[in-house]
């Protein structure tokens, strides 16, 4: 079973003077020699260095205290993750499916050796507790694939220890610093292996337009700027952080927007295939979590409502809903990233970007282009929300409302892709929009919450229970609808008067 923890380091170059009296640095009682460890490492990725070019790093090494496979994920300069799991001759499958945004259907070879004499140093305060690890290393490195050659060096390694004050590293740097020693030119020794023998060298990031200002370049911009939160959120959906699944299904969600919006832009009849493969990915990623967001709100109500009034075993037929909704949800996700479907889609998303299916409205000035697109999704919001607005309480009004929340989103995302054109109109509207939104939102939550307390509510009167508390929650959440109702004439008054675009 392979484990995650939040690496953060940061690297000096040396020479063979080694490492400078760290006794001075503010915090530090004693400078410890824990000995010297010897490691061999072997680094894996595709043949056109895929991992590397995203500054993810795949290793097998043995020697130290933590020999075995070790994934490492870029989360900010100097902050990584890094998933451990336990030496095997082959990658254990949980580390394969960690890379198989990346990977695909490419294939996994040696591409570095490096082998590491490192000296390794504790940082501790007047506790005991431990700071920081120092270490110096001493690095030979040969290419195994894609090219040749050896080189060798040595660097100083900075670890905070698990739990520690980012902090303290600048106290560390500021003594570094005094004693001539200057932070390292590469992220990690992996791409200084590479830079300095002969072969592939890892992609640096896109190239350049090559009509840059056009309005296909600014919204091809935010395509590919969404296709990469894809691809790097897939760890952290296989992971089940708490915001992956979210921030994945959030990325699908602008690129079908950008596709409509802008479809003077882009062609429709190319992207209008890929919006449907983007709808069934979010589907998908919204199966669990959506129950799960519905749970916490009925929990939530229910906790506030006194005991006295709670009839039956409302919370445990409540945490029995949630609980089935998730049993499985988690299996099933993880089958639908490992799918020739979803692989698929990455490889078509990759197309696209990097040969955009562009209409002669590309070619057009950006501003009178992308303020157009805004302005179109700007009017289908006014046209949902007074048509919604018109309809008496009920499904009708229920149905408007939502589809009113659809397109202010859309609205929002199509002034997020033109802001770097329009400035602070596209700004401004954007948190208009998102404040219509949460809005409306809270709206939309409450007819679902309605529509699943009478679901449970018929479930239990057939089980014999007391349905009078599901009827308590259901007037409550009708209360709340009728509020925001109420609200949202004025808040769309503000909103128009106020539209900047």
């Amino acid at each position: 079973m392979a484990d995650t923890k939040r690496e953060i380091e940061r690297k000096y170059e040396s020479d063979d003077s080694g490492l400078p009296d760290l006794t001075g640095v503010a915090g530090v009682a004693n400078v410890l020699d824990k000995g010297t460890a010897e490691l061999d490492a072997t680094y894996h990725d595709t043949s056109d260095l895929r991992l590397a070019s995203a500054r993810v790093t795949l290793r097998h090494r043995t020697g130290g205290s933590d020999a075995g496979w070790h994934l490492k994920l870029p989360v900010a300069p100097g902050i990584r993750d890094e998933i451990h799991a336990p030496l095997s001759d082959t990658l254990p499958g949980e580390l394969a499916g960690l890379t198989r945004s990346r990977v695909r259907e490419g294939s996994l070879v040696p591409v570095v050796r490096l082998r590491t004499a490192r000296d390794v140093q504790h940082l501790v305060d007047a506790d005991g507790t431990l700071l920081a690890e120092v270490s110096v290393d001493r690095v030979r490195a040969e290419r195994l694939f894609g090219g040749s050659g050896k080189a060798q060096w040595t660097e100083i390694e900075v670890e905070l220890a698990d739990g520690g004050d980012p902090a303290f590293l600048d106290k560390v740097e500021k003594r570094l610093g005094k004693a001539g020693v200057r932070p390292s030119k590469s992220p990690s020794k992996l791409a200084r292996a590479l830079s300095e023998t002969k072969g592939a060298k890892p992609r640096t990031g896109q190239p350049e337009p090559a009509a840059p200002g056009t309005a296909g370049d600014h919204v091809m911009a935010y395509v590919r700027a969404q296709r990469d939160a894809i691809v790097e959120l897939d760890p952290a959906v296989r992971l089940d952080t708490e915001e992956g699944v979210h921030d994945m299904r959030v990325a699908t969600r602008r690129l079908r927007s950008t596709f409509r919006t802008f479809g003077k832009v882009l062609d429709r009849k190319v992207t209008d295939p890929i919006a449907d493969e983007l709808k069934w990915l979010a589907g998908e990623l919204g199966l669990g979590r959506d129950q799960e967001v519905l749970a916490e709100r009925l929990l939530a109500a229910l906790a506030g409502v006194p005991a006295a009034l709670v009839h039956g075993p409302v919370h445990d037929r409540l945490r029995d809903w949630a609980e089935a909704g998730e049993r499985g949800s988690r299996s099933r996700l993880l089958g639908v990233l490992d799918s020739e479907r979803y692989l698929t889609l990455l490889d078509t998303l990759d197309a696209l970007a990097a040969a955009p299916p562009l209409l002669k409205a590309a070619a057009g000035d950006p501003e009178k282009v992308l303020t157009q697109a805004v302005r179109k999704d700007f009017a289908k919001v006014t046209d949902l929300i007074e048509t919604g607005m018109a309809q008496p309480p009920g499904h009708e009004r229920d149905l408007g409302l939502h589809e009113a929340r659809k397109k202010a989103k859309r609205t929002r995302y199509a002034a997020e892709a033109a802001r770097p054109v329009l400035g602070g109109p596209a700004k401004a509207l954007l948190k208009s929009m998102k404040s219509l939104q949460t809005l409306i939102g809270e709206h939309q939550d409450s007819v679902m919450a309605r529509e699943t307390l009478g679901e449970l509510s018929a479930v239990a009167h057939a089980a014999g229970e007391s349905a009078f508390t599901y009827g308590l929650l259901y007037g409550r959440e009708e209360q709340r609808a009728a509020a925001v109702e109420a609200e949202v004439p004025k808040a769309w008054k503000d909103i128009k008067d106020e539209a900047p675009v």
